[in-house]
């Protein structure tokens, strides 16, 4: 045993010695692993936060991490296949963590007309307070003020939806549907708040009234369309979601947001993917540098090396003293990669201001700042397959030193 831990303490130390023989070399291919590392995990970071603001705001355009409707209501919106309200021991798992809020509405499609013009929107009869819990957020109302109460008899609409409507504050519209007796109901109501959006598409597709108020209107009862759920982490929500769907039975449709918005669940998914391919990428290009350096730095002691093997050094120990030189130097540049990359991203904890193409970044769902996401397992990814690509990309010239001549070697000019 202490003659290999001997032989590996000689085998360590020359390979650290040889390693900063040619320090200028050594330290230019350290440079570009730090350089590749940094930008990996930086990349990573901010594709990261990125998708969290999509996914987020697509979540705040349903909202809610889980909707629960009647079975037929995704085919058809209309006040026909709406449901009663919570009871029993759904309404027993709704108050249950991790649930950390929920609320009721009615949702149905109508249509919206001032004294110049018309428009079809998503009509949303909601309770403000449920609404506020669930992730409104009241400083988007830009004029006026939110709803108060279920029963408020006034209606909060978008900025562009007062553009297209040439109404503004305080003005009357009226709000047309169709109730349960396949009627047009319509009733006037006043403009008591404007709001604004991610999307400007949203600010035209729907308006908020409130809840009892619309049940009245359609003559619906105390039915709602859907209860919309949060539990406030939406990469969690596979963790309960299926237990609500049990308390809510077969005679509903419970559905996570991945099946309500596919898209966004596919780049959620997508993520990783991504992050391994640009690592490969990045790494590829820099194992032609490593190559080189090590097959220089073999081609430097080859008479060194047929030294060694003629005084019995086997080929495989001077195979893994390459591979040693090879492992300190990727070793080292992720130490100094990952501490540049945490140095960098923890100034920008905070946020980043993107406002300059914030009108472009609207259509993705993304709001004017960007928070980057450093999450341990991009870092644990890169660091793996460096190490793996890095040692595979060494194994040429660690082979090629184990299978030189001694007798060749010590007689090479």
């Amino acid at each position: 045993m202490r003659s290999l831990g001997t032989q590996f303490t000689i085998a360590t130390t020359l390979a650290w010695r040889n390693l900063w023989r040619n320090h200028r070399r050594t330290l230019v291919m350290l440079a570009a692993i730090v350089v590749g590392v940094w930008a990996m995990i930086l990349f990573g970071a901010l594709m990261r936060g990125m998708l969290d603001e999509m996914v987020r705001g697509g979540l705040n355009s349903l909202p809610g991490e889980v909707q629960i409707h009647n079975p037929q209501y995704r085919d058809d919106p209309s006040i026909e296949n709406s449901m009663a309200p919570p009871a029993g021991e759904l309404l027993a798992s709704l108050d249950r963590a991790p649930i950390t809020a929920w609320t009721a509405r009615i949702k149905v499609p109508g249509m919206l007309a001032s004294e110049r013009d018309n428009r079809g929107l998503m009509l949303l009869g909601v309770d403000p307070a449920g609404e506020v819990a669930l992730g409104f957020d009241p400083k988007d109302i830009v004029e006026g003020r939110f709803l108060e109460s279920a029963s408020d008899r006034g209606i909060v609409i978008g900025r562009r939806m007062a553009e297209r409507l040439e109404t503004e504050l305080g003005k009357r519209v009226v709000v047309m549907s169709q109730d349960l007796n396949n009627e047009v109901a319509d009733r006037g109501v006043r403009v008591v708040g404007i709001f604004r959006a991610r999307l400007q598409a949203d600010e035209e597709s729907r308006a908020w009234l409130g809840r009892d108020a619309m049940q009245e209107l359609l003559g619906a009862g105390d039915a709602v369309s859907e209860i919309a759920v949060t539990g406030n982490d939406y990469k969690a929500v596979d963790d309960w979601w299926q237990g609500l769907a049990e308390s809510a039975g077969p005679e509903l449709e419970t559905l996570p947001w991945q099946q309500l918005q596919p898209f966004l669940d596919s780049m959620f998914r997508a993520q990783g993917s991504v992050n391994a391919v640009l690592t490969v990428i990045i790494f590829l290009a820099l194992s032609f540098g490593l190559v080189n350096t090590l097959v220089m730095a073999v081609f430097e002691r080859v008479r060194e090396i047929g030294l060694m093997m003629a005084l019995g050094m086997k080929p495989a120990s001077v195979m893994y003293q390459v591979l040693l030189e090879s492992l300190y130097l990727l070793a080292l540049g992720l130490i100094i990669g990952n501490v540049l990359a945490v140095a960098t991203l923890w100034p920008m904890r905070n946020g980043i201001d993107i406002s300059v193409v914030g009108e472009g970044l609207e259509m993705a769902g993304m709001g004017s700042t960007l928070y980057p996401v450093l999450a341990w397992q991009d870092m644990l990814g890169s660091t793996l397959i460096v190490l793996i690509l890095g040692l595979l990309a060494s194994l040429l010239p660690a082979w090629r030193a184990s299978r030189l001549d001694p007798v060749q070697a010590l007689t090479r000019n």
